[in-house]
């Protein structure tokens, strides 16, 4: 949200405050910038945790212990860094993070100040409790740089992005689902920071695999060599174990390799830079060897064949439509 075109331009940073201190938590913000002050604030409510993205204007805040007797939610809130740059400080640690991730806790004092302009962080809050690691292992880690460019850091941070984007458009029971997944690959992430990933609950280091294995799968989907083996065998488990991590998900890893592909060719197949591309080139690009085999499997799934779509999105498209404005693609 950003604040309503009833908010007087130089009310804005009052607003932001007040939202902050009664949505999240009591806190003191200050900033140069409250006659041109600009804020916007998106929040997901996931069941047992929160994700928030607050993008704003260069600001300092301050948390003390008063206002903690005041509010305290008792949450642990973990920050990637979007956009700009943060100097953080609790419990004697400070870090300076652009681009990483950063913990803190809503139940101890802390400072924070935007490094430059305008920031951007996403905000994962999760109550204390749930999070399944030991608090003093997990009280090493606040206000420290985070990695979020490799490892179960690039997983987690890649999960929150895409949750932030499509979340909105999920029911209330997907989204349940979709926290309890953040939660575990959030925890899973402080276990590997912490270089014990033995610590984290078995159930936070499935997803975070699983979560690996995900991306894998859509980095390598052109490969025709993709199969639920050559999976196993990159990341160092049986086929047996491979098909136990699916067993309570949607699809089957075979399945979810066949169908990702099947929607990467039905986008490549609408888009109109690629209509003069051949449907089995288009096949082939994302790992169909046999174009007989692609056609059959689109029309299972979509109860059309890949030359049928193509000269419908075709004809809906802008300024086409008209007879011969499409060239059929060779029979699949």
């Amino acid at each position: 949200m950003t604040p309503g075109a009833d908010v007087a331009r130089e009310d804005r940073f009052d607003w932001f405050c007040e939202t902050v201190s009664s949505d999240v938590m009591p806190v003191m913000l200050s900033t140069r910038h409250t006659t041109d002050f600009r804020a916007k604030i998106t929040d997901l409510d996931l069941g047992v945790v929160r994700l928030s993205s607050v993008a704003c204007s260069p600001v300092l805040s301050r948390r003390t212990p008063a206002h903690v007797r005041r509010g305290d939610p008792e949450h642990l809130q973990l920050a990637l860094i979007s956009h700009g740059a943060f100097r953080i400080s609790q419990r004697g640690s400070e870090s300076v993070v652009a681009g990483g991730l950063v913990l803190t806790d809503t139940s101890r004092p802390s400072e924070g100040v935007s490094a430059g302009g305008q920031g951007e962080a996403i905000v994962l809050q999760m109550p204390r409790p749930a999070v399944g690691l030991r608090p003093d292992r997990v009280d090493r880690l606040l206000a420290r740089s985070l990695a979020a460019d490799r490892g179960s850091g690039a997983v987690l941070a890649d999960f929150l992005r895409t949750l932030l984007t499509h979340g909105p458009r999920c029911g209330p029971e997907e989204l349940r689902g979709m926290g309890a997944i953040a939660l575990d690959l959030a925890t899973a992430c402080l276990a590997r920071h912490l270089g014990d990933l033995g610590e984290a609950p078995a159930e936070a280091r499935a997803q975070e695999t699983l979560q690996r294995i995900h991306r894998f799968i859509d980095n390598n989907l052109g490969d025709p060599d993709l199969t639920p083996q050559v999976i196993a065998d990159r990341h160092s488990m049986s086929l047996r174990g491979l098909h136990a991590l699916f067993a309570d998900q949607p699809r089957s890893v075979a399945a979810r390799i066949r169908e990702s592909r099947l929607e990467r060719a039905h986008a490549d197949l609408a888009r109109g830079e690629t209509r003069s591309r051949p449907v089995q080139a288009i096949a082939a690009r994302w790992g169909f060897s046999s174009a007989t085999a692609f056609s059959r499997a689109f029309r299972e799934a979509y109860g059309i064949t890949p030359t049928e779509h193509r000269a419908a999105s075709t004809a809906s498209a802008p300024g086409r439509g008209l007879p011969g404005s499409w060239e059929p693609a060779p029979s699949a």
